[in-house]
């Protein structure tokens, strides 16, 4: 029962749609599905709770494999100094595989904590005018394999791609950039996933580049006493994975690309984000006989605080 074709968008599911975490100062918005280069201000942290749901049924064999991914992932970002901020992530997964075998459609399928991933990220270049502000600040980090890997059922060990964690130590890289106005923000960045080996097994690495633009389409004019604001996003996701391999050998039906698009929209208060997006791919050029997404939705909420006495 292969599901290496397991969609590789799962494989960064904790890098891609949780590191939109982070706003500073009052009233900003930001991405939904990556980093901003804004900073976090000293001694602020900000908290994330989020839902997740990934759906791929797009088999072109006649197993009719059918993937359902739901992930609730809790986020803590730190504002070392004005520069340097840290995250750590932990998500609960529950992922299931539906397919067809000669005595019957099955489920397979294991929930649970997954990896634990920590991050830094340091704003290397700042300009500040008037009305606006530019950021460029590169991120490492590196993935804990703390998630279950070896979770079975009635067949036997679940396949890789189904288990909550990898059992493997990973490393990732990238920079980020970001310039925000008073009514827009843009932000884009691009990044590089190093995936180890573990039991035999090595999920492919990723390259992966974002961008998201976000209006204030409430209220149109600032103004004095405005509690809350309304912004529309529009973010574009771009994943080029290597094939998987299994005891060194590559699996022909795993990697390729995945352009993903999406909307959403973000209700922005002096202390916490309500937001969520809705997306779809683009573009799949998928390795062999890997399962196509069909969309993802992600919902969640973020509230920033002080560790700073009263």
């Amino acid at each position: 029962m292969k599901v290496s074709s397991l969609p590789g968008r799962y494989a960064l599911l904790c890098l891609s749609v949780l590191l939109g975490l982070f706003l500073h100062g009052d009233a900003l918005a930001g991405p939904i599905t990556f980093d901003t280069a804004l900073p976090v201000a000293s001694r602020e942290g900000i908290l994330r709770g989020q839902y997740v749901l990934v759906r791929a049924t797009g088999d072109p064999t006649s197993l009719g494999r059918s993937i359902t991914v739901h992930a609730a992932p809790v986020a803590l970002a730190y504002g070392v100094t004005p520069r340097l901020a840290l995250f750590g992530i932990v998500p609960y997964f529950d992922k299931s595989l539906k397919m067809n075998t000669p005595s019957g459609r099955i489920k397979r399928s294991a929930s649970g904590f997954g990896d634990l991933l920590f991050l830094g990220r340091y704003t290397a270049y700042a300009l500040d005018r008037p009305g606006s502000t530019i950021r460029l600040a590169p991120f490492a980090g590196v993935k804990i394999p703390t998630g279950r890997d070896d979770v079975s059922d009635g067949p036997g060990r679940l396949p890789r791609p189904l288990q909550p964690g990898s059992g493997s130590w990973d490393g990732l890289g990238g920079v980020v950039f970001t310039w925000q106005t008073l009514g827009w923000e843009f932000d884009a960045d691009a990044g590089y996933r190093k995936n180890t080996a573990a039991d035999g097994f090595r999920f492919g690495d990723q390259a992966f580049t974002d961008a998201s633009f976000q209006y204030r389409v409430w209220p149109r004019r600032l103004g004095a006493g405005v509690p809350a604001y309304v912004f529309a996003v529009a973010e574009s996701n771009l994943f080029l994975q290597g094939r998987d391999r299994v005891g060194g050998v590559p699996d022909p039906d795993s990697g390729g690309a995945r352009w993903i698009v999406g909307l959403g929209l973000q209700y922005v208060t002096e202390r916490f984000v309500i937001e969520g997006i809705y997306q779809v791919p683009a573009v799949q050029r998928l390795n062999g006989n890997a399962v196509e997404t069909d969309h993802s939705l992600s919902v969640g909420v973020r509230w920033e605080f002080s560790f700073l006495s009263s």
